[in-house]
């Protein structure tokens, strides 16, 4: 075999490791799930149990629905430290139906949610960050 063709075969089994390495590395990277926390429903003011977050990011799925009058909805989430009961923010401040998602960033630690709601259904679902690596 020439030089010239075995170096072109060398070259090849280079680049294609280099790739297929490039590619596993990549898929190693680390990502972010969410886990599942607990989940409300109601309609009229509510304050939620407490629940921790250990990695101090979670997030805040609600939905509001059943609308008694056109624009008379309104509803509000506050987030408060479960250990001073401080509240830490605003996460929804709502008028009429509709659904959305609000992020929290914080401090790892137990937090409770303080709902307010006039002439609406709601419903809320509390969801944590996870980091990780696919499988």
């Amino acid at each position: 075999m020439p030089r010239t063709a075995l170096a072109f075969f060398a070259l090849v089994a280079l680049l294609g490791a280099g790739c297929g390495a490039k590619a596993k590395s990549e898929s190693k990277q680390t990502q972010i799930g969410w886990r599942f926390v607990e989940s409300w429903s109601g309609r009229g003011d509510s304050q939620t149990d407490s629940f921790d977050i250990q990695s101090g990011a979670f997030r805040i799925k609600w939905e509001t629905s059943r609308e008694s009058a056109p624009g008379a909805g309104v509803f509000r989430v506050m987030v408060h430290s479960g250990v001073s009961s401080r509240p830490i923010t605003l996460a929804v401040d709502h008028t009429g139906a509709g659904r959305d998602i609000a992020y929290v960033r914080d401090d790892p630690r137990p937090y409770f949610l303080v709902i307010t709601s006039r002439n609406i259904d709601w419903s809320i679902r509390v969801e944590e960050a996870v980091a990780g690596q696919p499988y």
